[in-house]
C-alpha cells in the first residue's frame, strides 16, 4: 500500500481518558492531521475511528501518546484495521457517549483550579468574575460528583443545573477548552453559594466577604468544598485555633493550613523545589515542610512540632476567599467532622453534625456524591511519598505488571482504604479513616458499594487482614465468598511490590505499631524474605511487654516502664521513681504496673517499633500520654532533628544477635544507656538522635548479614514508622552506601493506607491458593 493510499483504523484508548479533555484533544489533533473520522466515549474507554493516509495515521497515533492532555493517563492504545468510512462522510466528529457494555474506564480524580480558570475569576471583565464554581476540561470536580460512567453530565450531580446558552455554546465548540467539560457552569446557570448562621438560618450579604470577615474576627467557619466540608479558623489566632480544638475534641494533633499562593507558602515554611512543584501540581495535596521560626502561626497549630502541613487553594471558592480584603494570611483547614467521624458532605448533614462546632456555614447547592479528603504528601529521599491518598490521586488506578485475579481487598482497621482489582488495574480507594465507629464503617460500606457500581464489578474473591476482630476482616468474611487472609506486614511489603511491578523475592523491613502475628505475639518491627506468594521471618526487634494491652499504645509511660523492666529487671521500678519524666505518674499507678510486669498479667509481648518509640519518648519526658496516634513518635523525631550534630557523638551500642535462626535487634540495653544519659543531664534531643542512629545502624547491620546469606540486594521499606523522615532518609542513605537497591511507597502510602493494595497483590496472585 502506498503512503498516499487511504486506510482506516479503529483505536481504543484505555486509562484515565474521560473528564480530562481527551475527546476535544483528539478532535483538534485529527483536524491538525487533516483526518476524517469519529471519537466516542463508552464504559470501555475512548474509541476513535479514523481514515487517512497510512503514514499520516502513524503520526496521529504517535501524537496521541506524546501530546495527551497533562492530566490524562494513557494505559494503552489498541489499534486494529477498520472498514473505510463512507465516502460521503468528511471531517471529524465527536459522537454522543454510549453506555452499553461493562464499564472499564477509570474515573478521573478531582483536579485543582487551572491557571486559565483562575485568571477568569479574577478578571472583572470576564463573565465568570468571582464565580466560585468555574472549571474546564483541565480542572474541577470529577470523582466527587460522578454517580456512574461514562462520565457525562447526566451521570453527575451537575445534571440538575441545565446549561445556559453561553455555557452550552462553549460546551459544543470543539476549539473551546470547555468543550464537553461536564461540570461547566457560570453565574447564570450553575451552583451558588449561601451564608448561614450557626443554626443554619440564611444571612444576607456577599457570602465570601462575610466569611472572610467572620474568620478575621476569630469565628469557626464550616466551608463546603469539593469532596466535603472544612472547618476553618485564623491560623494566626491562638484563641481561634484553641476554640476549634476544644469543640472538635482534637487535642494536640497537628492541623493543616491553607495559604493564598506559593509565595505565601514559602513565607510560612521552607520548601524545596520538589516540594513547591508538588504543592502547585494539579493534585494540590497538603505538603509537609519545615515551619519557619518567623511564620507567626499560633502555637496550637502544630504543638511541639517544627513540621507544618501547608496547602494552596484547590478550588475557585478557596481562591476567591483568599482575595477578600479581611481574610487572614493563613487559615487552618481541617476536615469538617468531629474526631473519628467521616467528613460531612451534605448541607443538612453538616448543619446537624457540625452544630456547636461552627459559628457560621458557607454552603453551596451542588451535591457531593463521594467523600474525598485532602491528600497528604512529603518529599523524602528525593521522591514524593503520599502519606494519605485521597483528593487528586484517588481513584487513579495502578497498573499491575504481573497476573492478578479480580479481587476486593478490604484493608486494615486504621487509616483504612480498600482496593478493587479489575483487569490488571488496582483501584485503591480514597482515605476512609479509622473503622472504629458506626459512622466510619457505614462510610466504608457505602464507598465499596459505590466503587463496585461505577466499576461495574463484583469480584468473587476477597482479601483481608489476619486479625479476626478488624471490622474490615469481618466485612470480608461476611461476603460469603472465598477470602484469603494476608499477614499484616506481608501486605505492607506487597503494596511496595505492586507499585513497583516486582514479584520478589526481596528483603523487607516493616516498622509500625502493631500487626497480628502467627506466634501469639504482636508484630511490629520485622525483617522478612518475601515475595507475592509468602514470607519467611528472618529478623525482628526484641520483644517488649505491652502493659495493659492496647492501653500501652495510648499511654507511652507504660512502655517506658516496660523498657526499663526489660533492661534493668526489678531495679527498674526504683530507677523509674528517680526519673523526672515519670514523676508526673502517680506512685500507685506505677506500683500496679510494676506488679503487672513482674507477674506478666495482661502484658502481651510485642516486637512493635512504634511502642519502642513511645518508650523512648516517655523516658525523655517528651510524651507520657498520646493525645493522638503517633504523637510520641512524632515528638521524638522532632526532638532528634533539633539535636546539634556536634553533641551526637555516636549511636547507642548495638545489640544484634542470632537466636534459633532469627536475628534479634535487642532493645533492652537501651534502658541503661538512656538512664545514664539522663543522669548526666544529656539533652532529650541528643538522646532522641542517638536512638534514631541506633535503630538505623542495627537494621543495616542485620540486613547486610542477611544480604550475604540470601544473595538478595533489593530491600523494601514500609510501615507507618517509615513516615519518620529522619529515620527513613538515614536508612536509605546507609543502605545505598552498601549498594543496596531500596524500594518504598511513593504513590501508595507506606502506612496502613497502602495495606489494601498489598492484600490485593498477594491475595490475587494467580494461581490463587
Amino acid at each position: 500500500m502506498s503512503e498516499i493510499e487511504t486506510t482506516a483504523r479503529r483505536l481504543t484508548v484505555h486509562g484515565v481518558v474521560q473528564g480530562v479533555g481527551f475527546r476535544p484533544f483528539v478532535y483538534r489533533l485529527a483536524h491538525r492531521f487533516a483526518l476524517s473520522g469519529t471519537v466516542v466515549n463508552d464504559g470501555q474507554g475512548v474509541h476513535i475511528h479514523v481514515d487517512g493516509p497510512a503514514a499520516v495515521l502513524d503520526g496521529f497515533i504517535a501524537a496521541l501518546r506524546n501530546e495527551a492532555p497533562p492530566v490524562a493517563r494513557i494505559a494503552d492504545i489498541d489499534v486494529c484495521a477498520a472498514q473505510a468510512l463512507d465516502s460521503r462522510e468528511t471531517g471529524f466528529r465527536i459522537l454522543p457517549s454510549r453506555s452499553e457494555g461493562q464499564a472499564l474506564v477509570p474515573i478521573a480524580p478531582d483536579l485543582a483550579t487551572c491557571t486559565d480558570c483562575l485568571a477568569e475569576i479574577l478578571d472583572p471583565d470576564n463573565r465568570r468574575f468571582r464565580y466560585p464554581f468555574t472549571n474546564c476540561t483541565n480542572c474541577g470536580p470529577r470523582f466527587s460528583i460522578v454517580e456512574r460512567i461514562p462520565y457525562d453530565r447526566p451521570n453527575t450531580s451537575m445534571r440538575v443545573f441545565p446549561m445556559c446558552e453561553g455555557c452550552s455554546r462553549e460546551y459544543h465548540d470543539p476549539f473551546d477548552r470547555r468543550f464537553h467539560a461536564q461540570p461547566n457552569a457560570c453565574p447564570a446557570c450553575g451552583p451558588r453559594l449561601s451564608w448561614h448562621d450557626h443554626d443554619g438560618i440564611p444571612l444576607d450579604g456577599d457570602a465570601l466577604s462575610q466569611a472572610a470577615a467572620a474568620l478575621a474576627e476569630g469565628a469557626v467557619v464550616a466551608i463546603k468544598g469539593l469532596g466535603g466540608f472544612h472547618l476553618a479558623v485564623d491560623a494566626g489566632s491562638q484563641a481561634a485555633v484553641t476554640a476549634l480544638r476544644t469543640r472538635k475534641h482534637r487535642q494536640g494533633k497537628p492541623l493543616a493550613v491553607m495559604v493564598r499562593d506559593l509565595e505565601a507558602a514559602r513565607a510560612f515554611c521552607y520548601l524545596s523545589d520538589e516540594a513547591a512543584a508538588l504543592l502547585t501540581s494539579p493534585e494540590h495535596p497538603i505538603v509537609l515542610g519545615e515551619q519557619r521560626p518567623t511564620a507567626g502561626l499560633a502555637a496550637a497549630v502544630a504543638p511541639g512540632l517544627d513540621v507544618l502541613g501547608v496547602m494552596l487553594p484547590a478550588t475557585p471558592l478557596h481562591h476567591l476567599l483568599f482575595h477578600q480584603d479581611r481574610v487572614p494570611a493563613a487559615l487552618v483547614m481541617t476536615s469538617g467532622n468531629r474526631s473519628d467521624e467521616p467528613i460531612c458532605t451534605g448541607n443538612d448533614e453538616a448543619l446537624r453534625r457540625l452544630q456547636g462546632l461552627a459559628d457560621f456555614f458557607l454552603l453551596h447547592n451542588r451535591e457531593i456524591v463521594t467523600r474525598v479528603d485532602d491528600s497528604v504528601a512529603r518529599i523524602m529521599a528525593g521522591k514524593v511519598r503520599l502519606l494519605r491518598r485521597a483528593r487528586g490521586y484517588a481513584p487513579v488506578p495502578l497498573p499491575l505488571r504481573h497476573p492478578t485475579t479480580d479481587i476486593l481487598a478490604c484493608g486494615a482497621e486504621m487509616k483504612n482504604s480498600f482496593c478493587f482489582v479489575r483487569d490488571q488495574q488496582a483501584y485503591l480507594s480514597q482515605h476512609i479513616g479509622e473503622l472504629t465507629g458506626a459512622e466510619n464503617f457505614a462510610f466504608y460500606r457505602e464507598s465499596i458499594e459505590h466503587f463496585s457500581s461505577i466499576l461495574a464489578t463484583t469480584p468473587r474473591l476477597s482479601a483481608c487482614d489476619l486479625h479476626p476482630d478488624y471490622l474490615s476482616t469481618r466485612f470480608a468474611r461476611g461476603r460469603k465468598q472465598p477470602c484469603r487472609a494476608v499477614q499484616h506486614h506481608h501486605a505492607h511489603i506487597g503494596a511496595v511490590l505492586a507499585e513497583h511491578g516486582v514479584d520478589g523475592p526481596v528483603l523487607g523491613v516493616v516498622l509500625d505499631g502493631a500487626g497480628y502475628g502467627a506466634d501469639g505475639t504482636v508484630f511490629g518491627g520485622e525483617i522478612y524474605r518475601a515475595d507475592r506468594g509468602g514470607f519467611v521471618r528472618l529478623g525482628r526487634l526484641s520483644h517488649l511487654p505491652l502493659p495493659g494491652g492496647d492501653r500501652a499504645a495510648r499511654e507511652p509511660w507504660r512502655m517506658a516502664l516496660a523498657l526499663l523492666y526489660q533492661g534493668l529487671g526489678p531495679a527498674a521500678f526504683a530507677q523509674a521513681a528517680r526519673l523526672p519524666a515519670l514523676a508526673a505518674i502517680p506512685g500507685e499507678k506505677q506500683r500496679v504496673l510494676a506488679q503487672m510486669l513482674v507477674k506478666q498479667l495482661n502484658c502481651p509481648r510485642s516486637s512493635s517499633c512504634g511502642r519502642l518509640f513511645d518508650a523512648v519518648a516517655a523516658l525523655t519526658g517528651l510524651c507520657l500520654d498520646n493525645a493522638y496516634e503517633g504523637q510520641a513518635a512524632m515528638l521524638l523525631e522532632a526532638a532528634a532533628v533539633r539535636a546539634p550534630l556536634s553533641a551526637v557523638h555516636s549511636a547507642y551500642p548495638l545489640g544484634c544477635r542470632e537466636q534459633e535462626g532469627l536475628w534479634i535487634i535487642d532493645s533492652a540495653p537501651l534502658a541503661a544507656c538512656i538512664v545514664r544519659d539522663l543522669a548526666a543531664d544529656i539533652d532529650a534531643a541528643v538522646i532522641a538522635r542517638r536512638f534514631h542512629l541506633w535503630l538505623v545502624e542495627s537494621l543495616v547491620t542485620v540486613l547486610l548479614v542477611l544480604q550475604q546469606r540470601t544473595g538478595l540486594h533489593e530491600i523494601v521499606l514500609s510501615g507507618g514508622c517509615m513516615q519518620n523522615k529522619l529515620l527513613f532518609e538515614t536508612l536509605v542513605q546507609r543502605l545505598e552506601e552498601h549498594d543496596c537497591s531500596v524500594l518504598a511507597g511513593e504513590l501508595v502510602p507506606m502506612n496502613d493506607g497502602g495495606i489494601a493494595l498489598g492484600q490485593a497483590y498477594t491475595g490475587g496472585r494467580t494461581p490463587c491458593v
